[in-house]
């Protein structure tokens, strides 16, 4: 069976720079403001972002029940490429996620995310339970955190230029 059998692919074009994609998916400070469905507030537990280190997040779901994302990231390679063990409990466990970031021009940036499972029959299970939407709700949440955040990149980059030419 290929890995292709057991793995979910999502594409997608963002609008912002590679190294800022980067940043969004590899520091604390950036994933809590986009990780996790709409509405719902992402918790650090902890996040040692480096070859062999783990992640937790925590995500306080309607009806005070917890959503616990965790992994062990296997591969980093800045800015183009991540790979971490990833379970999400308590409805998915034992997969593999990889990100890969390519720059498409300046300011965008070609986006794949493969879920890779264990099984085929597992992967089919994932989506009808609707993976394919709750990523992709999540990576709007992405999309509009690079938005912003290039906004606010960019009147710090005016403010410092007006400043400079006040001198």
């Amino acid at each position: 069976m290929t890995d292709s059998l057991k793995t979910i692919t999502i594409n997608r074009l963002f609008d912002a720079p590679i190294d800022l994609v980067w940043e969004a998916w590899t520091q604390a400070d950036h994933i809590i403001k986009w990780w996790g469905p709409d509405g719902i507030e992402t918790k650090i537990i902890h996040h040692h972002f480096e070859v062999g280190g783990t992640w937790k997040y925590i995500m306080a779901m309607p009806g005070g029940k917890d959503f616990i994302a965790e992994g062990k990231y296997l591969e980093i390679d800045p800015p183009n490429k991540l790979v971490t063990s990833a379970n999400f409990l308590p409805m998915t466990e034992g997969v593999i996620m990889e990100v890969y970031l390519e720059s498409e021009s300046e300011n965008k940036t070609e986006f794949t995310f493969k879920v890779i499972h264990e099984t085929e029959e597992y992967k089919l299970q994932q989506e009808k339970m609707g993976v394919y939407n709750g990523w992709g709700s999540v990576f709007e949440r992405l999309a509009d955190f690079l938005a912003k955040k290039i906004i606010e990149l960019s009147q710090q980059s005016k403010s410092k230029n007006d400043e400079n030419n006040d001198m």
